[in-house]
């Protein structure tokens, strides 16, 4: 079996719609929406093509009007954002929207799988860094294989005890020093981080036509132009 996994989206529907892979699966481990310029195509496409859904901290913001808890640096773009995506996304896809579990437990074969957005014991906004000690004691606590989170939009594999921790990145606002979409791919036992190019100058000409300030425009754009190097 031949499982895709993507994380934060982020609206940014050009990313999505031009990922590479075949798969007889698509999981999806949340933010769907804010800070790019098509939350609802985004929306669309997931519920078309995906199998499981867990909900980030930007889905909870739309579905719920909840704070999204973003950082210092960001938050002046999320705010911005918010507004635009609840505008734009419908009554009927916020529904849809709040039906994301936010912890999904899955077996596929013999392996467990454990699916959340942000961390197992806070899926929607604890930001854990890669190398955090947190993640040994927390994971094998779990009665799982392979555990999938997002979030910080940094991919990595690490694994301990047993267990595997994937995070496959970003496909809409990859923190990687480069703008290609990032996802990850679970294959017949063996899991691998991949990425690629797509129209990132498509994406900047949406943003600049969204009805928000030109300050928060020229920010979001810097984002996807540096691979995620917040604003000043």
């Amino acid at each position: 079996m031949k499982i895709a996994i993507i994380s934060d989206v982020h609206g940014n529907f050009d990313a999505l719609s031009e990922l590479p892979e075949s798969y007889d699966e698509l999981w999806a481990l949340g933010d769907l929406v804010n800070y790019g310029p098509e939350p609802g195509q985004v929306i669309d496409w997931v519920r078309d093509k995906a199998t499981l859904i867990v909900r980030g901290n930007h889905d909870q913001c739309i579905g719920y009007g909840d704070d999204p808890q973003c950082s210092p640096r960001f938050r002046h773009m999320a705010e911005a954002t918010r507004q635009f995506s609840d505008a734009v996304v419908t009554p009927e896809q916020k529904v849809y929207i709040r039906s994301f579990p936010s912890r999904i437990g899955v077996r596929r074969a013999q392996t467990r799988f454990f699916l959340c957005h942000a961390t197992p014991s806070d899926p929607l906004y604890e930001y854990r860094t890669a190398e955090s000690e947190k993640w040994v004691e927390e994971c094998t606590q779990l009665n799982t294989d392979v555990i999938f989170v997002g979030h910080t939009h940094v991919p990595f594999i690490r694994s301990f005890n047993g267990q595997i921790l994937v995070n496959p990145g970003s496909i809409g606002q990859p923190k990687t020093g480069k703008p290609d979409a990032c996802y990850a791919v679970w294959e017949n036992g063996q899991v691998s981080l991949r990425t690629y190019p797509y129209r990132v100058g498509q994406t900047i000409e949406k943003i600049r036509r969204m009805p928000i300030a030109q300050n928060i425009q020229h920010n979001l754009i810097a984002v996807l132009e540096s691979g995620g190097l917040s604003p000043e």
